[in-house]
């Protein structure tokens, strides 16, 4: 069976760089952590968001938080212990990295780690409302 694209209407146009990202954070995402997004209000600012993942277990040092053009990537990163002898192992060491597209104008704030959770705080300011007349040419 043949994809559709789901940006494929002649109203959206030059969307295809947009349409390959949404199609590498899919293939991207097998679940690993477990994450919330939510809205942050705060009277009289911008919108804010705030990104939420479990991460418990991982240290600040093991964790990464990049802007890489317009996507958002958290890496974490666990070392086996050597010399540990488990009897069960339920609790995996295990890397993961999720990625987040952010639209045209979102800031990073900051991220903070607290009682096993990232937060990523990000902000989204009004656009600004731009009309500019198009001159139409004549034969003339």
């Amino acid at each position: 069976m043949s994809r559709i694209p789901s940006l494929s209407s002649p109203f959206l146009l030059g969307f295809d760089e947009v349409e390959r990202a949404l199609d590498r954070v899919v293939k991207g995402s097998d679940g690993y952590p477990p994450y919330n997004v939510e809205r942050v209000a705060t009277p009289g600012q911008p919108e804010r968001l705030r990104i939420i993942l479990a991460v418990a277990g991982f240290q600040r040092e093991q964790l990464d938080v990049t802007l890489e053009e317009k996507e958002l990537v958290i890496r974490g990163r666990q070392a086996e212990e050597p010399g540990r002898i488990f009897l069960h192992r339920g609790i995996a060491a295990r890397q993961f990295q999720r990625t987040f597209v952010l639209a045209d104008g979102m800031q990073v704030l900051g991220a903070e780690l607290r009682n096993g959770l990232l937060s990523v705080d990000l902000a989204r300011p009004e656009p600004e409302r731009v009309i500019r007349r198009i001159d139409i040419a004549t034969d003339e």
